[in-house]
C-alpha cells in the first residue's frame, strides 16, 4: 500500500528541487526555474523568498535576456552558508583549508609542528583550527565538520586508524581531536582524500586508478564513481608491492617496496624542494635529468604492473602532478609500451585535474557532499 504524500512533503520537495537547481546552474532567474522545473510562478516566488530569508540563497545582479524590457533578477546560492575544513596531518607540519559549498577555498593555513602522539599536540592543532576559523570570520554554526587526512589506513566508520606506520599512530581514535572541537570530526586516508578531490573536479569520472605521488606513495581505485574500500581496510595499498628484492628499506619494514622507488622521498635529496628540482630538470641539467628519467622508468614499471591487473585510466596526482608535462607522459607511455605485451594506446595516462591542495580539500569535501545530499533528499 502506497503512503500518501502530505502537503508539507510536497512543499519541502519543491524547495529542495529549487535550491539544487540554483546550486547546479550557479546563476538563474525565476523564469529559468519556471521553464526548466515546470513549477508555477507563485510556488517559485514563495520558495525563493523563504530560501533568501533563511540565508540559503541571495540575489546577485540581473540576467540579460533577448527580450525588451526590465532585466530579470538573478539568484545564486550563498556559497559559504555552510563550510567544511580539511586538515592534513604530516610528520612535521599541518595544512588546513576551509572550503565553501562549491569546494572552493575560503582560506588556507600551513604551520610547522612535529607530530607527537600526545594530548598537547592534539590540543595545539585544534587551537590552531579554531583560531583559523575565527580569523576567516566563520561562525560555529556554519561549520559542517572537520576531516583529518592521515598517512594511514582508516576504519570504515572513519573513527580509528588501523595502520599508521609513518606517524606511528596505529590505533589512534578520532576522539583525540574531537574532544577539543565542537564539530563532527572524521579521519580519511590521504590517498582517498586526493581521489575524492578528483571525483569532485570530474563529476563524470567513473573508473580510474588514482596514484597519489607525494612525499609518500598512495593510491585509490575508483569504480563506478565511488572509491573502493576493500574487505579488510587495506585496499589499493600498492606502495607495499615489492618491486626490488635487493632494494631499499621501506617504512613498513620490508625491502624494495614500490614506495622506495615511486615516492617523492625516493626522488628528492634531503632538503631539496620539488620546485628547485624541476627548475633544473626543465633547464636540462644532466644530473637532474638522469635522476628524473630513472624515477619515471621505475614509475612506468609500477604503472605497467598495475595496468595489467586493472585496465583503466591512470590518473597521476599528488604533489607531483603540477610539475608533470606532456613530455613526461610521452616518456612514461614509451617505457610502458616496451614492457607490455599488448598494444597500448597512450590515452590511459592522465594528469590530475585538481593537483593543488587536493588532499586537504578532499578531507573537507565529504561533509559538503553529505550536506548537499541531505538537502536533495530531505522531507518534512
Amino acid at each position: 500500500m502506497n503512503k500518501s504524500i502530505t502537503p508539507n512533503q510536497i512543499k519541502q520537495n519543491n524547495r529542495n528541487i529549487i535550491y539544487n537547481y540554483i546550486y547546479t546552474n550557479k546563476k538563474v532567474s525565476q523564469q529559468d526555474i519556471c521553464y526548466d522545473l515546470r513549477l508555477s510562478r507563485p510556488t517559485i516566488a514563495a520558495n525563493l523568498t523563504a530560501l533568501e530569508n533563511e540565508g540559503f540563497i541571495m540575489k546577485c545582479g540581473q540576467i540579460d535576456t533577448e527580450f525588451v524590457g526590465r532585466k530579470a533578477s538573478a539568484y545564486a546560492i550563498v556559497p559559504d552558508y555552510r563550510i567544511s575544513i580539511g586538515v592534513e596531518i604530516l610528520k612535521d607540519e599541518v595544512k588546513m583549508i576551509a572550503v565553501d559549498l562549491y569546494g572552493e577555498k575560503i582560506d588556507r593555513l600551513v604551520f610547522k609542528i612535529d607530530y607527537k602522539n600526545e594530548d598537547i599536540y592534539y590540543r595545539t592543532v585544534c587551537d590552531k583550527i579554531l583560531a583559523f576559523k575565527d580569523a576567516a570570520g566563520i561562525s560555529n554554526e556554519r561549520v559542517l565538520g572537520i576531516g583529518f587526512a592521515m598517512q594511514a589506513l582508516i576504519s570504515p566508520d572513519k573513527k580509528n586508524i588501523l595502520y599508521g606506520k609513518i606517524l606511528s599512530c596505529t590505533g589512534l581514535s578520532i576522539s583525540v581531536f574531537a574532544q577539543h572541537l565542537p564539530y563532527p570530526c572524521s579521519f580519511v586516508h590521504d590517498a582517498d582524500s586526493a581521489a575524492i578531490s578528483e571525483l569532485w573536479a570530474s563529476p563524470g569520472l567513473m573508473d580510474a586508478f588514482y596514484l597519489s605521488i607525494s612525499k609518500h606513495l598512495g593510491a585509490s581505485i575508483i569504480s563506478k564513481g565511488k572509491i573502493l574500500t576493500g574487505k579488510h581496510g587495506h585496499n589499493s595499498t600498492i606502495e607495499h608491492i615489492q618491486m626490488q628484492p635487493d632494494g631499499r628499506l621501506c617504512y613498513c619494514g620490508k625491502i624494495g617496496c614500490m614506495e622506495t622507488l615511486c615516492s617523492l622521498t625516493a626522488l628528492l635529496n634531503e632538503n631539496e624542494s620539488l620546485e628547485s628540482f624541476f627548475q633544473n630538470v626543465r633547464q636540462k641539467e644532466p644530473a637532474f635529468l638522469e635522476r628524473w628519467y630513472i624515477f619515471l622508468s621505475d614509475l612506468a614499471r609500477a604503472i605497467n604492473l598495475l595496468h595489467l591487473v586493472y585496465d583503466t585510466d591512470f590518473i597521476l596526482g599528488g604533489y607531483l602532478a603540477p610539475y608533470l608535462c606532456k613530455e613526461d607522459l610521452t616518456f612514461l607511455h614509451e617505457q610502458i609500451r616496451q614492457m607490455t605485451p599488448f598494444h597500448e594506446p597512450a590515452d590511459f595516462l592522465l594528469i590530475s585535474k585538481m593537483p593543488k591542495h587536493n588532499i586537504s580539500i578532499g578531507a573537507a569535501l565529504p561533509y559538503i557532499q553529505s550536506f548537499l545530499h541531505i538537502i536533495a533528499n530531505a522531507q518534512d
